[in-house]
């Protein structure tokens, strides 16, 4: 759709100095640009609406929420309630979490970069840049240098002698898949005792020759004990957090 009005008032432009398209109730009124600060102002918009629409995206891959979200779902998998907590739930406390997370991030973006820019301060490409630098600087800490090699590598680059050297372009999906391996080694360690307590039931039930009864059905409300007693919401909050000091 955006593309289309682009392009219809390209070629309004192109016909004639001021144009004007009439739709039944509808009025379209397309005028040459008369300053370059009017041309400016359309681009700044148009790139503001790009940014709004990856924002979504923005969030998922650059922050902790990767981490935090599949770390949740794998603890659900793990108990066997495939539908408690709902994943509504699950997403939102994962963003919960990771606001809390990112609010050091977010602190230093407002005072170094959002407020500077607001007050004019400083321009627009430098408050970009400094908005760049806290964000850079948390992935940095949770990528692996050999994620960031295997990238580099790939986009035919040498080692840089300096971390400001290395592109968001090679940052950005090293830290990604350096938040799965986290992620998936923290579920790892999450689904082991949720494991050994199937295997226990599966053995009683199979001694009591009890094979027709799913082992499912009886190892969910001991799981289900077992999470409660040990305060895993607790415990898994906790890891989390901690996992980004």
């Amino acid at each position: 759709m955006v593309l289309w009005m682009v392009l219809v008032s390209f070629l309004l432009t192109a016909c004639g100095g001021s144009s004007q398209l009439a739709a039944p109730g509808v009025t379209l009124t397309v005028e040459p640009a008369g300053q370059p600060a009017q041309v400016s102002t359309g681009v700044q918009l148009l790139v503001l609406m790009t940014v709004l629409t990856l924002a979504p995206t923005i969030l998922v891959l650059c922050t902790s929420f990767t981490r935090i979200v599949v770390v949740l779902s794998l603890v659900r998998n793990a108990i066997g309630a495939q539908s408690a907590p709902p994943s509504q739930v699950i997403i939102g406390l994962a963003l919960l979490l990771t606001f809390f997370v990112m609010a050091p991030v977010y602190g230093r973006v407002q005072d170094e970069a959002l407020q500077p820019y607001l007050n004019e301060e400083i321009d627009q490409t430098t408050a970009l840049q400094k908005a760049g630098e806290p964000l850079r600087a948390f992935m940095f800490q949770q990528t692996r240098s050999k994620d960031i090699e295997l990238f580099l590598s790939l986009n035919g680059q040498g080692r840089p002698e300096e971390l400001a050297d290395i592109p968001t372009v090679v940052l950005l999906p090293a830290f990604v898949i350096s938040e799965l391996r986290t992620a998936f080694i923290m579920g790892f360690a999450v689904y082991i005792p949720f494991l050994i307590l199937d295997i226990v039931i599966s053995s009683i039930l199979l001694s009591m020759g009890m094979m027709m009864l799913p082992p499912s059905v009886v190892s969910l409300p001991f799981k289900l004990l077992l999470f409660v007693m040990v305060d895993g919401w607790y415990l898994l909050t906790r890891s989390l957090l901690l996992s980004y000091r």
